[in-house]
């Protein structure tokens, strides 16, 4: 939705505070809503005018980017979608799977086109044409390889977020398609639950030249 600024980063027990410049998500946001900060779900604890701030857990930050924020940064903004609202991209649910890494940044006519590396247990989600979530933008992958895919940023893209300013080495979280790991859970349990016992009748008999 926008695009805020850090301005304060606080330790606290085992994990952190992060206080946000904002304009557009401080609308209707209210103390315990969820957002998306760069792609990860977290609660606002405290509200002003101008900023809301956030409580990092240790877990969060041992999977994201959120731990190396520092003042000034700028971060992906997204209040949580209603369900009378249009979906403009794919269902996101803010749980970061994996840090990537920027492998290569690459202009081609009007876009730049972005390589990724990504761990396995991302990579078995993505396919050609399919949807991926970096730094909470929804995003169409163009290809896969073995260790990586790549993914196309137009310039209104470029501008409203952070992929403006991503370079080469830098780190992103990544969230792969949530339907694509329903549907393998919905198969890895079919493929596990036992088949059901046969029914012994004449019928069954006759089969198997038993009568």
């Amino acid at each position: 939705e926008e695009m805020g600024a850090i301005t304060a980063v606080e330790p606290t027990l085992g994990g952190l505070r992060l206080t946000i410049l904002a304009s557009t998500v401080l609308g209707d946001l209210q103390i315990g809503d969820s957002i998306s900060i760069n792609g990860a779900c977290l609660t606002v604890v405290t509200k002003s005018d101008r900023s809301f701030t956030v409580d990092v857990s240790a877990e969060t930050l041992s999977v994201t980017t959120l731990g190396r924020l520092t003042g000034g940064a700028p971060v992906n903004l997204e209040r949580a979608m209603k369900l009378n609202e249009r979906i403009g991209g794919h269902l996101v649910a803010g749980h970061v799977d994996a840090v990537g890494r920027i492998r290569s940044r690459q202009q081609d006519g009007n876009a730049i086109v972005f390589v990724i590396e990504a761990p396995s247990h991302v990579l078995r989600y993505c396919v050609h044409k399919g949807s991926v979530t970096v730094d909470g933008i929804s995003l169409t992958i163009n290809e896969v390889t073995d260790h990586s895919f790549s993914v196309a940023v137009i310039p209104h893209t470029a501008a409203v977020t952070t992929f403006g300013y991503k370079q080469v080495d830098d780190a992103v979280n990544l969230e792969s398609d949530l339907i694509g790991k329903f549907v393998e859970r919905l198969l890895q349990q079919r493929s596990q639950s036992p088949k059901p016992a046969p029914v012994i009748d004449k019928d069954y008999l006759k089969k198997h030249g038993l009568l």
